[in-house]
């Protein structure tokens, strides 16, 4: 029996999940990521499926998420970047380590200053996106995709939609750069 390097090439993984997505009646099933809480919004699923690369099959092992999301994310990476040049102390609560300290007064300002300059980066529409497929051939596992489209949520139609256009190499990707703003909460 031969060993892979990469589990997502063996055919017995293959057809684990071939089995699981027949029982599933799907052409994907879902990862359970306990680490991204963003999978529960409805903007981001993490998915398996099984297909073609170069002729060989293979697991795909795929994150795939709404245009509006990635926005949202890139305009606050950079929102940070720039709060942590005038508060090089503020570190955002995702990536507090467990000992972090700052005072409640600092806080207050760092993250009002945050919002201010997330509404700019919008209001300015400085950060710009559009629909995207990244393959990434060094995976551990299989091969992952990034994928990003322009819908409002990820639905199993979305997702088998995206699986047979990607597999039949009909995917036709949106190249308009999109902009897009807060919705409030209020």
């Amino acid at each position: 029996m031969a060993t892979y390097k990469n589990e997502g090439f063996d055919p017995e993984e293959i057809n684990a999940l071939k089995d699981e997505c027949r029982q599933e009646g799907q052409s994907f099933v879902y990862v359970e990521d306990d680490d991204m809480d963003v999978l529960e919004t409805g903007e981001c699923v993490h998915i398996q499926f099984p297909g073609l690369y170069d002729g060989q099959e293979v697991v795909f092992d795929a994150l795939v998420y709404t245009l509006r999301l990635h926005h949202s994310s890139l305009v606050y990476e950079m929102a940070v970047e720039q709060i942590r040049k005038t508060y090089p102390e503020y570190v955002p609560p995702e990536d507090r380590p467990a000992n972090y300290k700052i005072s409640p007064e600092l806080e207050e300002e760092a993250e009002t200053a945050l919002t201010e300059i997330i509404d700019e980066i919008e209001e300015t529409e400085t950060v710009k996106v559009q629909e995207h497929v990244e393959v990434d051939l060094e995976a551990d596992y299989g091969i992952a995709l990034d994928v990003c489209l322009n819908v409002e949520e990820i639905t199993d139609e979305v997702i088998e939609n995206f699986i047979r256009a990607y597999q039949s190499n009909t995917l036709r990707l949106d190249n308009t750069l999109y902009s897009f703003t807060s919705e409030s909460e209020e």
